[in-house]
């Protein structure tokens, strides 16, 4: 098939790379003509693994290509697919008007039917809205399909391949059947439905998923309190098959482009039908809360954090990513500087992201040079290599080993033997009462 996909961002770069990859011939439409500049040299904008790679190899096939001249790109195609931004207001509604424009641009481009794949992450009921308004700009017939992603940052290209499953909302069969016949030669279960319960759909899971966390990040505070350990608690309810391990992760909160959107989003849509989501409404509140965590346990341990230099390690709002939006380490950095703590972050990917939105005064630097001499370090993000680090190598650069762990990446029997001080989430502290002597 001819695909023209629209936006380059996570979902929309990978989508087209993915679909090049199976075989479709696919353009990538971006509007900002710097962005679509680098796109052309075969550099991906974005940090994730594999997708560089996977992008030149089809561009150098003839297999996949990137534009800024929308119209032309419309014209010859199969399917459209939108998967522009859809950020969110100040309500916490999404905004819709970059969706808005490609549909107009589309309708006012193309010179035959089409079908108009939506992937983008819309409110429910917006693809209906979408085609009557279509239908003002255009004498031929498009059809609106309702196709959800469902990628991790990190591990977007793996997900694509090897998704649990294919969501399409469609308001006829002859659309939705084309849509699965794009998807076919990626061997993946599909489930059909109608638009509007594919738009649910996406939010309901990410909503699900948020819950867990904040559920385990609850039941981690309970555990401090009554000295259990979340971990083994945590392991002991995912033997269930009815809860599975996965989001089970006691650590500071969910952040990302998806989850804090999302929930926010549902209450939205929630709300203009008159109900009142309490329980996800709770959920965001816990998230809110668990932001602040190591910086309270900081100054339960110091006092005053004013003039003590602290380590942040870890900066993006997950591994595997450069990507800054609404991570922990925003909320954590600013605390610190409020409190007038020398900050120190390092990052291996996403430093330069990282100065757009984390406070003037957080200075950057290599991982050694972030630690030395530093009164305590703070673990934000759990790339692998930080999760790999010794004891003894915290303890040969910081002033004294002093740990807050906001990703449990350490055991604490370990930390204790090691003689380090060490205070995780919802798992015993590791005091200078009760460490080893070293």
């Amino acid at each position: 098939m001819n695909i023209t996909v629209v936006g380059t961002g996570y979902v929309g770069l990978v989508t087209g790379v993915a679909l090049a990859e199976v075989g479709h011939d696919v353009t990538c439409v971006e509007v900002d003509v710097h962005k679509a500049a680098v796109l052309k040299q075969g550099i991906s904008p974005i940090y994730e693994p594999g997708l560089q790679e996977m992008m030149k190899s089809n561009m150098q096939q003839g297999k996949l290509s990137f534009t800024s001249e929308h119209r032309n790109a419309y014209r010859h195609t199969d399917v459209v697919i939108i998967a522009v931004g859809t950020p969110q207001r100040e309500d916490g509604s999404a905004n819709l008007d970059y969706l808005e424009m490609a549909c107009r641009d589309v309708a006012l481009s193309i010179e035959a039917d089409v079908i108009v794949v939506v992937k983008s992450t819309v409110p429910i009921g917006t693809n209906d809205q979408m085609e009557e308004k279509v239908r003002v700009w255009t004498e031929y017939q498009v059809e609106f399909v309702s196709n959800p992603e469902f990628l991790r940052e990190g591990s977007a290209i793996h997900d694509t391949f090897h998704s649990d499953r294919i969501v399409i909302g469609a308001k006829t069969d002859e659309a939705g059947h084309k849509i699965e016949e794009m998807y076919e030669p990626f061997q993946l279960p599909v489930f059909h439905t109608d638009r509007r319960s594919a738009e649910l759909i996406k939010y309901a899971s990410n909503a699900f998923l948020a819950t867990k966390i904040s559920f385990i990040n609850e039941i981690a505070t309970l555990c401090e309190k009554l000295e259990a350990d979340v971990s083994d608690v945590a392991k002991g309810m995912g033997l269930d098959r009815r809860i599975g391990t996965a989001f089970l992760q006691a650590g500071i909160g969910y952040g990302g482009s998806c989850f804090p959107k999302d929930t926010e989003a549902l209450v939205q849509i929630a709300g203009n039908v008159t109900y009142d989501f309490l329980l996800l409404k709770s959920v965001i509140e816990v998230n809110n809360k668990q932001r602040h965590l190591l910086v309270k346990k900081a100054e339960e341990r110091f006092g005053l954090l004013a003039g003590k230099k602290i380590a942040l390690l870890g900066l993006s709002f997950k591994p595997n990513t450069d990507d800054m939006r609404e991570a922990a380490s925003i909320v954590i950095a600013e605390q610190l500087v409020a409190a007038g703590a020398s900050v120190f972050a390092y990052d291996p990917v996403a430093t330069e992201a990282a100065k757009a939105v984390l406070p003037a005064e957080v200075e950057y630097a290599s991982l050694e040079e972030t630690l030395v001499n530093a009164d305590a370090a703070m673990i934000v993000t759990e790339w692998p290599h930080i999760k790999g680090l010794s004891f003894s190598f915290y303890k040969e650069w910081m002033k004294e080993a002093i740990l807050f762990d906001g990703r449990n990446c350490y055991s604490v029997e370990a930390a204790a033997e090691a003689g380090v001080e060490y205070y995780s989430v919802g798992r015993p502290a590791v005091t200078q009462e009760n460490r080893l002597p070293l």
